[in-house]
């Protein structure tokens, strides 16, 4: 499905996910009170309809909310696909297996001798980084042609000493997406961290 295809698809679902949250409440609020019945005869067991009404309105109003966050996610790839198209697309991730030689504070990311990114660590984003996780710390549209990817680290090296180190990677920009990873680990022989880009070809 082209971007043009997808942004009538999620118009049509907004439409229809408003019309449903508009017209649901208001049928429901303005039906008619149900007449009076007579009351039961001695010993016949009493049962109670309105849980049953309350159950299926809360079910349709879960099914709503569905709608609304699968609604979001599209939307969101959607933005990225219209502002970073996959023919000029550059994406920089980061990643770390270190423990015992560094801390991440920050990273600084130019590109072409361009700023583009200046990213803090909170302490609970290093440690997910140290866990295992990778993070998209840039995303961005380049044109096809030779780049330079220039990454600055900021942290507490060896014995809590301060500590910032760079790493450099000239790069060819083709067509179609462009995926590099920013990669800290310990360098146990010489017992310094190392940092490294690689490019995901």
């Amino acid at each position: 499905m082209n971007s043009k295809s997808r942004v009538v698809s999620i118009v049509m679902r907004s439409t229809i996910l408003v019309l449903a949250w508009t017209i649901g409440p208001c049928t429901f609020a303005a039906a008619a009170p149900p007449a009076a019945e007579e009351p039961p005869a001695p010993g016949t067991p009493v049962t109670d309809s309105a849980p049953a009404e309350f159950k299926t309105l809360d079910q349709e109003v879960q099914g709503m909310k569905k709608e609304v966050i699968d609604l979001n996610k599209d939307l969101f790839v959607l933005q990225e696909e219209l502002l970073f198209p996959a023919n000029t697309q550059v994406a920089v991730y980061v990643s770390m297996d270190v423990g015992a030689f560094f801390a991440l504070d920050s990273v600084t990311l130019k590109i072409d001798n361009k700023e583009v990114k200046n990213y803090l660590y909170t302490a609970r984003e290093a440690e997910a980084l140290l866990k295992g996780g990778v993070q998209e710390i840039y995303l961005g549209n380049l044109k096809v042609g030779k780049h330079e990817l220039v990454a600055f680290f900021t942290g507490k090296g060896p014995v809590e000493r301060d500590y910032k180190r760079g790493a450099t990677l000239t790069f060819d920009k083709g067509v179609g997406a462009k995926y590099l990873e920013l990669k800290i680990t310990d360098r146990v022989s010489k017992h310094q961290p190392e940092f490294k880009i690689k490019d995901w070809d």
